[in-house]
């Protein structure tokens, strides 16, 4: 058993003299007698762990033009059109974007909704991660991302990997930025072990007064690993109990994150991006790798994995000119949204794996002087797959220029909630309100 003694505190202590509040003892309950090698293997016996439900939330930074990629409308005016022609894929009647080949052969894993209605009309966020508008009523502490809600009310599958985690990268524009955990206690705020919070895979949560020096602890922890590897006693431990010391001693959460240790070849698949060199000074970076580390995290344990990708507001003008834009970054997208959703389905984890791919709101019909299509909240689009839903099909429709959804609005607490799988909501004709509860 490790024990870790902190300094005595006279007025709480045991009579061995050792202080309540400053006694950690890492995995034992000692008083019920179960150490957490029993508990793991009480765990397998009952088949717990083997599969969780998760969500792979891709929030598209800036609004995508959603006429542009997957509602063309070939058949309207130049100034609404667009150059970019539809094709068709291997869903019959369904047609997207001929920036997207990759996704066009495989239509039949995702479920595309081109409705999307009830958005904000601001650069924010907020509405992507918690379902509701920052103008709205909310409770105390303010409303939770859904990833901080899932985190308390599920807890984490394995020990070692946060139940929510955040690869989302800091943006200059703040309000571009996840937020933060709101109503829900801080300790379910999303793990972000990308951007400036690099220093949150360190031991956190430990005051000088009560543990004077952390990188000696975690040095000793560090050498406690080497001299049992060294003695040889790891490989007389049942299994059980090596994979508490795994615990303890490592991070799973570490090991998926270190791509380092994929496939080259399932690395290559994904595409490669630029971490440092931002598309747009206040968006998020192009990393079409966060894709296969929020898989790799998924299988690791997180049960709801965030990633911020690109930017997408292209309100044209020199240098960004929105059609010039989306041939750079349409297929990579196409290339990094396939890798993934083929990576689960080739693993067996798109039953229990939910991807969904959404921005803060649409872009106008008709496009501006300056090749650009400005901020329209009226209709917009989401991209989904896995889940076990029923994917190959359109949900929703909007009118002949795309400006306006058409049908019954339909609340996005369907999406949040996971409803959306079930048969009633799959029609061909409804809006789905991004104005969701979580």
């Amino acid at each position: 058993m490790l024990q870790l003694l902190g300094p005595t505190d006279r007025r709480r202590q045991f009579c061995d003299g050792v202080s309540r509040r400053n006694f950690l003892r890492i995995g034992g309950l000692g008083a019920a007698g179960l150490s957490l090698p029993h508990l793991l293997a009480l765990e397998a016996q009952a088949g717990l762990g083997k599969s969780h439900k998760s969500v792979i939330l891709i929030y598209l930074v800036g609004g995508p033009p959603h006429q542009d990629m997957f509602d063309l409308k070939p058949d309207a005016p130049r100034d609404i059109a667009g150059p970019h022609r539809p094709i068709g894929t291997n869903v019959d009647g369904i047609q997207i974007c001929e920036l997207f080949p990759r996704m066009a052969k495989m239509m039949d894993k995702f479920a595309l909704i081109r409705s999307l209605v009830g958005a904000q009309n601001d650069h924010d966020a907020f509405q992507c991660y918690t379902g509701h508008s920052r103008t709205e009523m909310a409770p105390a502490g303010g409303w939770a991302p859904f990833g901080s809600i899932v985190s308390q009310v599920q807890g984490p599958v394995n020990p070692a990997t946060p139940a929510f985690v955040s690869m989302c990268y800091e943006c200059t524009h703040g309000p571009y930025n996840e937020p933060g955990s709101g109503m829900v206690n801080v300790a379910h705020s999303g793990f972000r072990p990308v951007g400036p919070t690099r220093a949150d895979m360190k031991l956190q949560g430990i005051t000088y007064d009560r543990l004077a020096d952390r990188t000696r602890l975690q040095a000793s922890v560090d050498q406690f690993r080497r001299d049992v590897d060294a003695s040889g006693q790891m490989q007389g431990l049942d299994s059980f109990t090596q994979q508490a010391m795994g615990i303890l001693t490592s991070s799973k959460l570490a090991e998926a994150l270190d791509l380092s240790k994929e496939d080259p070849r399932i690395v290559a698949r994904y595409g490669r991006g630029d971490e440092v060199k931002r598309i747009d000074e206040n968006g998020a970076p192009r990393v079409p790798q966060s894709f296969l580390a929020a898989r790799r995290l998924v299988e690791a344990g997180a049960r709801v994995v965030t990633v911020n990708y690109s930017k997408w507001d292209w309100h044209g003008g020199k240098g960004n000119d929105i059609f010039t834009r989306e041939r750079e970054d349409f297929p990579i997208f196409d290339q990094a949204i396939t890798a993934l959703v083929e990576d689960l389905h080739q693993r067996g984890m798109d039953k229990d794996t939910t991807v969904l791919v959404w921005g803060e709101f649409g872009r106008t019909p008709r496009i501006s002087a300056q090749v650009g299509r400005d901020h329209w909240p009226r209709v917009g689009m989401a991209l989904m797959a896995g889940g076990g839903m029923r994917c190959g099909q359109v949900i929703g429709s909007t009118d002949r220029l795309g400006g306006e959804a058409k049908g019954i609005g339909v609340s996005c607490s369907e999406i949040c909630s996971g409803r959306g799988a079930r048969e009633p909501w799959l029609c061909s004709d409804s809006s789905v309100s991004q104005s969701c509860r979580v």
